[in-house]
């Protein structure tokens, strides 16, 4: 944690309900190039003045601070074949969208250690679901994924999320909504294209 002894606690969402709350307060965000982020900032910022802590965010680097290393630190989550983390309810379906540093130490819950769902996935439908093998044990192919997700193929991966991610059988229930995977295909496709 920066700045020595205290707390961390992540704050992040699965599943549609954090979008929800962000497509409310979406008009007042439309000029900014990048309005989850800001929207995100702003939310957290004022909860962070509230109870006396400091935001931090994933996002606003280089340098970037180690969320997924903390996220491992604190939770139930493991590196995924894809990459991505993978969580034992919610899949691949959460992210980290920020967290709020305390100075002194909370008394808080002991870590939760459960094993990696993927552990015990023996088919891995999420390995062969990508329709152009981006995903491989050493190497996520950015440049095939963003190729593809820029044709008429690719419509499905990017309206709908990608389709490895949605192979994965764990935390089905959770699962993006269209407008909130295509805001993030896109935003992807943006970064990278």
């Amino acid at each position: 944690m920066p700045g020595g002894p205290g707390t961390l606690v992540l704050v992040g969402n699965a599943g549609p309900q954090m979008w929800r709350a962000f497509e409310a307060a979406r008009p007042a965000y439309a000029d900014d190039p990048d309005p989850l982020d800001a929207w995100v900032r702003d939310v957290l910022a004022g909860i962070a003045g509230d109870v006396g802590a400091t935001a931090l965010f994933p996002f606003g680097g280089p340098p970037y601070l180690p969320f997924q290393r903390w996220a491992q630190r604190a939770g139930p989550v493991h590196p995924s074949p894809l990459g991505v983390l993978i969580h034992p309810d919610y899949g691949l379906w959460h992210a980290y969208r920020g967290a709020l540093a305390f100075a002194e130490r909370l008394d808080l819950a002991a870590p939760d250690d459960r094993p990696s769902p993927c552990a015990t996935c023996a088919d891995k439908p999420c390995l062969s679901a990508c329709p152009v093998d981006a995903f491989s044990p050493d190497i996520y192919d950015v440049p095939a994924c963003v190729g593809h997700i820029e044709t008429a193929a690719g419509t499905d991966c990017l309206e709908l999320g990608c389709r490895a991610r949605r192979a994965c059988p764990v935390g089905r229930d959770v699962l993006y909504e269209p407008a909130q995977a295509e805001f993030h295909m896109r935003a992807f496709r943006r970064a990278n294209g």
